[in-house]
C-alpha cells in the first residue's frame, strides 16, 4: 500500500479485505484443491495482509479475522505436504516461490525453456507468452495499460507497446500514479558484452529505453555486465571490458541524451562506488544459498562468482547505488525495461527490496527476437547467420535475409497464391512487427502475405528495404561515438534532472 494513499481509502480497503477474507472462511475457499505451491504462494500473501493490517493499526477484531485464516492455511499445508510452512523454504527446489509469482520455471513445460542463459521452444510460433505470464508471476500489459500510457503522456505510445512487443510488467501502474503526481523515478536496463558487435535483436530494450526517456524526461542508468562475462565465457577480463566499451559505442549511437545517461562497467564501477558495493552486499545477505541455486540453476560446481553475481545486477535497481546522481536518497523508484528471460533477477530483487527497505522496481518485459532460422530460439552473436549484425553491410544483410530468413509461405508461387502464407510464422514479418513504424502499412502487409497476394521473395525484399538503411543510419551515428565520448558518458556525475525534496 503507497504511503500517500488517504488514510478513508486505505480503511476502506481494510474493511473490504477483511470481508472478503470472512466471505472465503464461511464459503469453504481454502477448501478448493491447489498444488502445494499454489497453497505456498496463498500463505504468502495472507502473511502479507496480516502484515499491512498490522502496520495500518486495524482493530483487533479485522486482524483476528485475518490471522484465522492464516493459521488455517498452515494446517492445510502440513496435511497436504508434512511440513510445517516456513517463509522463505518452500514445497520443493524446482519451484522456489516469493511475492511475485515463481522463481524458477519449474520444469511443467516441456516446450519452452526460459531462463537468463537459454531461450527455446518447439512451436513454430515461437514462446507461448501468455503461459510465461503465468508462470513468472508478472501482469499482462492490456489495452487498458496502453491507453493509459497514451493518456498520461499525451502522445501515441511506441509501436513495442500498441503491438505486444513489450507484453508484460510489474508495477507499471505505480510508475505512472507517481508520474503524475510530478515525482521522478529512473530508468535502468543492461547488456552482457560476449562479442565486439551487437545484432539487431540487441537493439531492442534499447530503442525502447531511449523511447521512455524521452517521453518521460527522466534519468537512465546502463549497466554493462562485463563481470557476469568473464564469469560465464571463456574471456579474459580485458577482453570482456573492451567489449564493454564498444558495444556502449552502439548503446550511445541510439540517441541517449548524455546529461541524463550514465553508462557503466562493472569492472569499473563497483570498485569505485562503496555505496554500490555495499547494496551488493546488503542483498547477498538476504539470499540464501538454495534460493540462488533454486532460481537460476547453479549446481555445487558452479564457481562462487557466478553464486553472487545476482545481487550485483539487483543493486542497480537502488536509487542509493548511485549517491553520485541520487545523492543519498534511497526512495526513488525505478523502472526496467528488459527481455523476459532477465525476470529470474528482478524477482530475486523484488522479495529482497522490503527487507532492506527499498522501494520494488518496476518492470516492463520485452518477447524476444526470433533467430532467422525461426522463432524457436533467440538469436545468438555466437551465429553469425542467425542475426543481423550491426557492422552488417547492405549485401550482408540482403543476403542473410534471401539464404536464411524463415519463410512461412508455401512450397510453390502456385499453392501460395492459392492458399497464401502464414505470416505468424514468418521472420521477415516478424522483423518488420518491430521496424516498421506504419501500423497500417504493416497491417496490410499481413493481409496479402495471408491471402495470397504477396509472395515469400516480395516480403523479404520489404524487410531488407527496412532494413539496410535503419543499420546505414546506425553505423553512421556510430562513427560519431569517440573514445572520449565514451569516457564521458561512462565517468561518474551528476545528472541533468529534477530531484525530488
Amino acid at each position: 500500500m503507497q504511503a500517500d494513499v488517504s488514510w478513508l481509502s486505505y480503511s476502506l480497503t481494510v474493511k473490504n479485505t477483511v470481508r472478503v477474507q470472512k466471505m472465503a472462511e464461511s464459503q469453504g475457499d481454502c477448501e478448493v484443491a491447489m498444488s502445494p505451491i499454489e497453497l505456498y504462494k496463498k500463505l504468502n500473501a495472507q502473511e502479507e495482509k496480516v502484515r499491512a493490517l498490522t502496520t495500518a493499526k486495524a482493530e483487533k477484531a479485522d486482524i483476528d479475522a485475518v490471522v484465522k485464516l492464516l493459521l488455517k492455511l498452515k494446517v492445510d499445508y502440513k496435511q497436504m505436504t508434512g511440513q510445517d510452512y516456513k517463509a522463505g523454504c518452500p514445497p520443493s527446489v524446482s519451484s522456489v516461490v516469493s511475492g511475485d509469482g515463481p522463481l524458477t520455471d519449474g520444469g511443467n513445460d516441456d516446450e519452452d525453456t526460459v531462463d537468463p542463459w537459454n531461450v527455446s521452444t518447439t512451436r513454430d510460433k515461437g514462446i507461448d507468452y501468455d503461459k510465461l505470464i503465468v508462470r513468472f508471476g508478472s501482469t499482462k500489459i492490456d489495452k487498458e495499460l496502453v491507453d493509459r500510457i497514451e493518456k498520461v503522456l499525451r502522445q501515441k505510445p511506441h509501436r513495442f507497446l500498441r503491438r505486444g512487443i513489450f507484453f508484460s510488467h510489474r508495477d507499471m501502474h505505480q510508475v505512472l500514479d507517481a508520474y503524475e503526481k510530478n515525482k521522478s523515478f529512473y530508468l535502468y536496463t543492461g547488456r552482457g558484452p560476449s562479442s565486439e558487435a551487437m545484432h539487431t535483436g540487441h537493439l531492442i530494450p534499447f530503442i525502447f529505453t531511449k523511447w521512455l526517456q524521452d517521453v518521460f524526461d527522466v534519468p537512465l542508468v546502463i549497466q554493462m555486465t562485463d563481470d557476469e562475462k568473464y564469469l560465464w565465457k571463456d574471456l579474459t577480463l580485458e577482453e570482456c571490458h573492451y567489449y564493454a566499451v564498444e558495444n556502449a559505442k552502439d548503446i550511445i549511437a541510439c540517441g541517449f541524451d548524455i546529461n541524463k545517461t550514465f553508462i557503466f562497467s562493472d569492472l569499473d564501477y563497483m570498485g569505485s562506488s562503496p555505496e554500490f558495493y555495499r547494496n551488493v552486499v546488503k542483498i547477498q545477505k538476504h539470499v540464501t544459498f538454495n534460493q540462488v541455486k533454486g532460481i537460476f540453476g547453479f549446481s555445487d560446481s558452479d564457481c562462487i562468482g557466478k553464486i553472487s553475481f545476482p545481487a550485483i545486477q539487483a543493486a542497480p535497481s537502488f536509487s542509493n547505488s548511485f549517491p553520485q546522481i541520487f545523492g543519498d536518497k534511497q526512495d526513488i523508484p525505478c523502472l526496467i525495461p528488459c527481455a523476459i528471460d532477465q525476470d529470474p533477477y528482478f524477482r530475486m530483487t523484488r522479495d529482497v527490496a522490503p527487507r532492506i527497505g527499498y522501494p520494488k522496481p518496476a518492470l516492463l518485459h520485452s518477447t524476444f527476437f526470433p533467430a532467422l532460422q525461426g522463432a524457436q530460439t533467440k538469436m545468438s552473436a555466437s551465429d553469425a547467420n542467425s542475426s543481423i549484425f550491426l557492422t552488417d553491410s547492405p549485401k550482408q544483410i540482403k543476403n542473410k535475409i534471401n539464404k536464411h530468413a524463415f519463410s512461412g509461405g508455401k512450397d510453390t508461387e502456385e499453392d501460395h497464391r492459392k492458399y497464401g502464407g502464414n505470416p505468424d510464422v514468418d521472420v521477415s514479418f516478424m522483423y518488420l512487427t518491430f521496424f516498421l513504424e506504419d501500423d497500417e502499412q504493416l497491417e496490410k502487409i499481413r493481409q496479402d502475405y495471408a491471402s495470397g497476394a504477396l509472395l515469400t521473395g516480395e516480403l523479404k525484399k520489404i524487410l531488407i528495404e527496412t532494413l539496410q538503411p535503419m543499420i546505414a543510419e546506425h553505423q553512421e551515428r556510430r562513427k560519431q561515438v569517440t573514445d572520449e565520448t565514451v569516457k564521458q558518458f561512462m565517468t561518474p556525475r551528476p545528472l541533468n534532472f529534477n530531484l525530488p525534496a
